[in-house]
């Protein structure tokens, strides 16, 4: 079964860049900057990614980020990012990039630009994985980090720009205060992924679809509770981003055993699988999949269907997207 998951081609749609980075990264960047109160020894960083809820989560994170200071930095974790990418088989993903955090870092708003298509070079070059960008709005900061966020997409768009979202806190954020930032991104030709019902109930889904345009849901879990959503997001095909381990580990979900997954997929609700953070949670994409095999019964037909609607969900090249589905039809009719 491995050497199936293994071999199935995919993509990663929900992926932080900060949350992300791989140990060997997050360490390098603790050591360049000491000061950040981020630990430099290994064991150490691991337990420091313990987290006992949603919000501690977010203040780890924050801690972390505030080491991404350069240009430099920013290349380090993409090309890291990369290569682990790349040894889950996953040639495509949509990286998450808070860049009202590197902003606010004292990042010169050029230098962020510029080391996002360094990065995204490399990464290709190095490792043969095409990344592309999500810029999002971190929810529980300033107030002005909305706008900020989208004044700073709008005026730089690097290469590889594909959507605009939002995600951090969701409890007393609602979805609809960001409609405005939103309205702008799609103007601009943006598409909406917004984080929704990963913390909160589904009410904050239909808000994302209803006044911010969402064309997929990040998280989106909670949409268990609402049959009429749930018809909804099937009829529409509007995917949810579901990330198994980040939902254990911020304790969005108690159980692996009663995650919605399964029945999500029942209400045939399209459903792409991701890491999240996988830097934080200890995980990769083939284990994401493997996970979904031995503790919610996905047969290899079914985690074949979800490599394909990730797939068809991604904002790529229709020839990458045609070449992917080809490969990940072959290996699943080879049995891997």
């Amino acid at each position: 079964m491995r050497a199936y998951v293994h071999a199935l081609p995919k993509v990663e749609l929900h992926l932080h860049l900060v949350g992300s980075a791989p140990l060997d990264s997050v360490l390098e960047l603790a050591r360049r900057h000491p000061d950040g109160g981020v630990p430099v020894d290994r064991d150490d960083l691991v337990r420091f990614y313990e987290f006992t809820d949603f919000t501690h989560f977010i203040t780890v994170y924050g801690n972390v980020s505030r080491l991404v200071r350069t240009g430099a930095d920013i290349t380090t974790l993409l090309v890291g990012i990369a290569r682990d990418l790349a040894a889950s088989n996953a040639h495509y993903a949509e990286v998450t990039i808070t860049a009202f955090d590197h902003l606010k870092n004292g990042m010169d708003p050029a230098e962020l630009a510029e080391a996002l298509t360094t990065g995204r070079k490399r990464a290709h070059a190095e490792h043969g994985v095409i990344l592309a960008w999500v810029f999002d709005i971190p929810a529980g900061l300033e107030r002005a980090s909305s706008e900020t966020s989208v004044d700073w997409v709008l005026t730089y768009m690097p290469e590889g720009t594909v959507a605009f979202g939002v995600g951090g806190q969701e409890a007393g954020m609602p979805r609809s205060s960001f409609r405005r930032s939103f309205d702008r991104a799609r103007e601009a030709g943006l598409h909406s992924v917004p984080h929704a019902g990963e913390t909160v109930g589904p009410e904050e889904i239909w808000a994302a679809i209803r006044d911010l345009g969402a064309e997929r849901i990040g998280h989106g879990v909670s949409a268990v509770r609402d049959k009429n959503l749930l018809r909804h997001l099937a009829h529409e095909g509007i995917p949810l981003e579901v990330c198994p381990t980040s939902n254990l580990r911020t304790r969005a979900v108690v159980d692996i055993n009663s995650h919605p997954l399964p029945r999500l997929l029942e209400a045939g609700v399209p459903v792409t699988l991701a890491t999240d953070d996988p830097g934080m949670f200890h995980t990769d994409l083939n284990r994401e999949y493997l996970l979904c095999h031995e503790h919610l019964g996905l047969s290899r037909g079914e985690l074949a269907d979800i490599a394909r609607t990730g797939v068809r969900s991604a904002f790529c090249a229709p020839a990458l997207r045609d070449e992917l589905i080809a490969r990940i039809d072959a290996v699943e009719r080879s049995g891997g």
